[in-house]
């Protein structure tokens, strides 16, 4: 039987059509998801890697950190990078430029990327130590540094010697550096570490000399250029240290260390608008900087903007709030806010920290009286009180609290000490320590613990031994202010203002600061020395113009030498700045514009002197003269028969109260 054969299947062009149309689309997909993924590495890499460039812009870093200029050296030092990241030399040259700004975190993260890419790490431990020091390691930082290669000694002997000095073993850091400077005395890196050192180490005159060494050997460095300027504005005053910082911005614009170490001495010379032009290049330079957040603050406290100083500081988040001045504004605006509470934990941690701050223990008084705690605010006092120049508020102050606890007679007593025309002679501040406990820390040989038994000796009235004491202790310090300074003290309780001038002299050579200043000028009027006085005070107030104490003193003296304009225009920016409530400032602006015939004026100014402080001699003097010269004799004789009673050994007021009886 035969069959027929099957049909061959008929290929529709159709379908073969479909099929292709198919092939088409997935190979088009394919194509498409092949394209994605390529796209999306190439996102993470960089268009390609362009290793001269790279190596152009590390070369271009360099010769800046060498010029001075670590800020514009990091950003050629990223574009190094950012041509070759691949490149393990680049991003420790970044580390090395985020290093010069300590930049602990940045340069860490760079190094990490450099062994990432297979850099040989082996010449990194040094820069790696001292990023882990700047991010708070210590500990590692030491074992990064027992593990550098010995090729990179110099510069790790700097990072050691820092590392010391960071955690207060300055004798060790002393020895690492002196032997750098001596092998390798054009080093300006190794100078200007060895000023910090012996900054930090309170040698105020070695580290002058070492930073003066620094900018000659590195004459463009910014950091030694601003570390000078910190130490003129310690040795000469504020105005002496503003070319300083200049140069130091001249060579690194973007500085962000620099702009605020020179919107803060703007500030001081009362400079505000050019204060806040710094600070805006500041946070330019770094968004949210808490350094100029907190410079922006005490401006807008001083202005008595409070909210305003408030709402600027929060904005640091918390970043400063451990820094002393932080803590003090803080309590400030507390205080202002009332805010009692919150004002009494941050100002008794801050006089826990400093018991010789008296702002501090001044403020801290005020919000115990606020909250009640009229016992606190007596303990917080106590050692301000027990001082013979305890100023005239501190005694107010504790005498209210005496008065809170009806110990009225005390309070009657703080009165009268506060009604005093002039505080006594200046006196150390003694610790609360008993001398038994001062000695024995004193046995360690510490300079710190040393001047701590002074202080505790002077306070119970031990001049021979102090006097001993505190000149050994100078002469074996001489580079130390604190030393002279109290040695300086020493000789005043002993009625010798001569001896003491040339301690205070010395002080005023290395650090011509209020204390130092103030203290040479009174000694130097003490021993009968005026001109010199005279010319101190003017020319720290050339260096200083806003200083208070330094305007009142000029004032005082001004009125007494009968030039009564320069002394009602003086006392007039004073009341503008402190207000209304100094009832001394307002007794001496009443006797100054007696001077200018202004009399109605004076009465205004005597009345309300003697509202504030109706026992103080002076002031009721002021108010006696002032009422004598507008035709009031009965009552100018009242009231200078009061203060002669109050201060009977005054000859000024003795012969007012004889003019006042003579006028009928």
């Amino acid at each position: 039987m035969t069959s027929s054969p099957e049909p061959k299947p008929v290929r529709r062009s159709g379908s073969v059509r479909r099929r292709w149309r198919r092939r088409i689309v997935i190979g088009v997909i394919a194509l498409f998801g092949l394209g994605v993924v390529t796209l999306g590495i190439r996102g993470l890499l960089p268009d390609r890697a362009d290793r001269p460039a790279a190596e152009k812009a590390l070369a271009q870093a360099e010769a800046l950190l060498k010029a001075g200029n670590p800020s514009a050296a990091r950003a050629a030092a990223g574009d190094a990078v950012a041509a070759d990241p691949n490149w393990g030399e680049g991003q420790v040259g970044l580390a090395r430029m985020q290093l010069a700004l300590d930049d602990g975190l940045g340069a860490g993260a760079s190094l990490d990327r450099a062994q990432a890419v297979g850099f040989d790490m082996k010449r990194t431990r040094h820069l790696r130590a001292r990023a882990l020091m700047l991010m708070g390691d210590p500990k590692r930082a030491a074992d990064e540094l027992a593990a550098a290669d010995p090729s990179d000694a110099a510069e790790a002997d700097l990072v050691r010697a820092e590392l010391a000095t960071r955690t207060g073993r300055f004798g060790n850091a002393l020895a690492t550096l002196d032997r750098a400077v001596a092998a390798r005395p054009a080093d300006g890196a190794a100078w200007l570490a060895l000023a910090r050192t012996r900054r930090a180490a309170a040698d105020l005159s070695g580290a002058i000399e070492a930073s003066a060494r620094a900018v000659a050997a590195a004459p463009r460095s910014t950091d030694a250029l601003a570390l000078r300027g910190e130490l003129v504005r310690e040795q000469y005053g504020l105005t002496a240290a503003l070319p300083w910082f200049e140069r130091s911005l001249a060579s690194d614009p973007r500085n962000h260390a620099a702009l605020i170490q020179y919107a803060a001495t703007l500030g001081e010379l009362g400079r505000a608008r050019d204060m806040l032009a710094a600070l805006r290049r500041a946070t330019l330079v770094r968004k949210g900087s808490p350094q100029a957040l907190y410079l922006q603050a005490v401006l807008a406290a001083r202005a008595r903007k409070f909210d305003l100083a408030r709402h600027v500081l929060d904005h640091a988040n918390g970043a400063i709030d451990d820094l002393p001045g932080v803590m003090l504004l803080r309590g400030v605006l507390d205080l202002q806010a009332g805010e009692q509470e919150q004002a009494i934990a941050g100002l008794r941690t801050l006089v826990t920290r400093q018991p010789m701050n008296i702002t501090a223990r001044k403020l801290l008084a005020t919000a115990y009286l606020r909250s009640d705690a009229a016992r606190n605010a007596i303990g917080v006092l106590g050692p301000v009180v027990a001082r013979p120049d305890a100023d005239s508020y501190t005694l107010a102050l504790a005498a209210r609290a005496h008065e809170r606890i009806g110990e009225r007679q005390v309070a009657a007593q703080l009165l009268d000490r506060a009604a005093l025309p002039a505080p006594a002679a200046v006196a150390a501040f003694s610790p609360d320590d008993g001398l038994g406990v001062l000695r024995q820390r004193a046995a360690g040989g510490s300079p710190a613990e040393r001047i701590a038994l002074i202080r505790g000796l002077i306070d119970a009235a031990n001049g021979p031994q102090a006097l001993s004491e505190a000149r050994a202790l100078a002469d074996a310090n001489p580079g130390v202010p604190a030393a002279q300074l109290l040695l300086g003290d020493v000789w005043m309780m002993g009625k010798r203002p001569a001896d003491a001038a040339a301690a205070y002299a010395r002080v005023a050579a290395l650090r011509f600061d209020e204390p130092a200043a103030m203290r040479l000028i009174e000694a130097l009027d003490a021993s009968g020395q005026r001109e010199k006085a005279a010319s101190t005070l003017a020319l720290f107030l050339s260096q200083n113009p806003q200083n208070v104490a330094a305007l009142r003193l000029s004032a005082h003296w001004h009125l007494a030498a009968g030039d009564d304009a320069a002394a009602a225009a003086t006392l007039e920016e004073l009341r503008l700045r402190i207000g209304d409530r100094d009832a001394g400032l307002l007794a001496e602006l009443a006797l100054a514009h007696l001077g200018l015939e202004n009399d109605a004026r004076a009465i205004e100014y005597a009345a309300a002197a003697y509202a504030l402080q109706p026992q103080n001699p002076a002031v009721a003097d002021a108010y006696g003269v002032a009422l004598l010269a507008n035709g009031d004799a009965p009552g100018a004789r009242d009231l200078l028969h009061k203060a002669s009673l109050l201060a009977p050994g005054d000859p000024i007021i003795a012969q007012h109260l004889r003019e006042a009886e003579a006028a009928g």
